[in-house]
């Protein structure tokens, strides 16, 4: 499959907080919080919701499309994502802003305080989808996740307008947008991508109920963290998948990212759903277990080894028969 992935490129500012952030919250006051936390360490890393997909399907042996705004100041991190199989010749560079910046403090129960400056990726809703698709020769499907709000809309719309087939992944930011907005960036999509929280926020804005939902798209992935992953299409029972086990928790940011890069490999290789979402799974323990959204290697015979491990041999075999984990 050809598929573009659009959304945020961005550097990531990683910093570990030695408390709870709920131990600093006092109820009476949350109407006027004055906080500063004193962080233990920083990681500088690559991010960005569509770099961090592509390059984990890049990882799995694909050749996905990177589509996004960038400064001048890419060049090193382009580098580094088409070492790694993505295609950067869709990547729009700014004259005049830095590459965004993601600004992430998580505490010891691993929940997340975070900002993100928008930089260059203001200048994504230019990108225009058509000249990608005529470079490739089409697009199978072109994922909307995370960006510029108007990139996102304007993204989806072209899609639509074009017959590309799109997935929805607004995530991050649901918090911003209106509900009109987020029924315009769900309506019609052949699979929309959230977490379970995401998706009250989904169901709260746009006021449809999960059966109105899947009135509007093919199939509805939910991410259920620790618990593993759902999947939902109309008319057919839930169809629930198990976690990977990880060998270790080191930073959760970034692994909602690694499963929408193997669940869309899983797509391209044709695989069913369930499969997908065990290869999602697999990959997001990787990142888990890393520090950054783009430090883990996927080597084939471990990433092998461990989905059999998950999900029985004989699933492992059927992904074996696609999978080309060449960063060992």
């Amino acid at each position: 499959m050809r598929i573009a992935v659009t959304g945020s490129i961005a550097t990531d500012h990683l910093m570990t907080f030695p408390g709870r952030f709920g131990d600093q919250l006092i109820a009476e006051q949350l109407d006027r919080v004055s906080l500063s936390f004193l962080v233990d360490d920083l990681q500088i890393r690559r991010g960005g919701c569509a770099a961090n997909i592509a390059f984990g399907m890049g990882c799995l042996g694909l050749t996905p499309v990177l589509v996004g705004a960038v400064g001048a100041d890419f060049a090193d991190y382009r580098s580094w994502l088409e070492r790694h199989g993505v295609d950067c010749a869709s990547v729009h560079v700014s004259e005049l802003h830095h590459t965004a910046r993601f600004l992430c403090t998580t505490d010891e129960d691993h929940n997340q305080i975070a900002s993100f400056y928008t930089g260059a990726m203001a200048e994504a809703r230019e990108i225009e989808l058509g000249p990608i698709a005529e470079r490739l020769g089409g697009l199978d499907l072109v994922l909307i996740s995370p960006n510029d709000p108007a990139a996102m809309l304007r993204h989806t719309d072209e899609a639509r307008q074009r017959g590309i087939p799109f997935a929805a992944d607004p995530s991050q930011q649901l918090a911003r947008m209106p509900g009109e907005e987020i029924r315009q960036l769900v309506e019609g999509a052949a699979y929309l991508f959230s977490n379970d929280y995401e998706l009250g926020l989904i169901e709260q804005k746009t006021g449809w109920s999960g059966e109105e939902i899947l009135d509007r798209v093919g199939v509805r992935v939910t991410t259920l963290g620790p618990k593993g992953a759902r999947i939902d299409r109309k008319g057919e029972p839930s169809l629930h998948i198990s976690p990977a086990p990880e060998l270790g928790k080191a930073d959760p940011t970034g692994v909602g990212d690694a499963f929408r890069a193997g669940f869309l490999a899983g797509l391209s290789w044709g695989l069913p759903l369930e499969r997908c979402a065990q290869i999602g799974n697999l990959t997001a323990t990787h990142v888990l277990e890393r520090v950054g959204c783009q430090e883990y290697e996927l080597g084939q015979r471990v990433f092998l080894e461990r989905f059999a491990g998950a999900y029985g041999s004989a699933a492992a075999d059927e992904v074996g028969a696609h999978a080309r984990c060449h960063y060992a």
